[in-house]
């Protein structure tokens, strides 16, 4: 059993938010990586593709989730499945909004219309 803890060494921060690793393979974690995002009020995520299944399970504020050519919202208590291999953004609106993601572990990123893919430093 391993017993997780954020740290700023596992933190990126970008002008929209932050992600803090939690699970992850250098974690102790050998099947799921999990995150915890937090957006900024009216910040999102670039538009993406992720080239595993994405679960978002909102923790505070409100989503506006983009994917696969469709729109919804998602708040606490709900959960966003997201394919893998769609394009996708996360906003938040009305205020900050916070989630914890899972995903199988070795997900990577690509933008739309490119095959470089783009290793994901906080679910490794």
């Amino acid at each position: 059993m391993y017993v997780v803890s954020e740290t700023e060494q596992r933190t990126t921060r970008t002008p929209a938010g932050s992600v803090f690793g939690l699970a992850g393979p250098s974690q102790g974690s050998s099947e799921v990586s999990t995150w915890r995002v937090e957006l900024g009020a009216a910040s999102a995520t670039p538009v993406h593709v992720i080239d595993r299944e994405q679960v978002w399970m909102p923790l505070s504020g409100e989503f506006l989730v983009e994917a696969d050519g469709r729109t919804e919202r998602a708040g606490a208590g709900q959960a966003v499945v997201v394919p893998a291999g769609v394009v996708r953004q996360f906003k938040a609106v009305g205020g900050p909004a916070e989630a914890l993601v899972a995903m199988a572990v070795g997900g990577k990123a690509m933008l739309p219309g490119s095959a470089d893919r783009i290793p994901l430093p906080w679910a490794e």
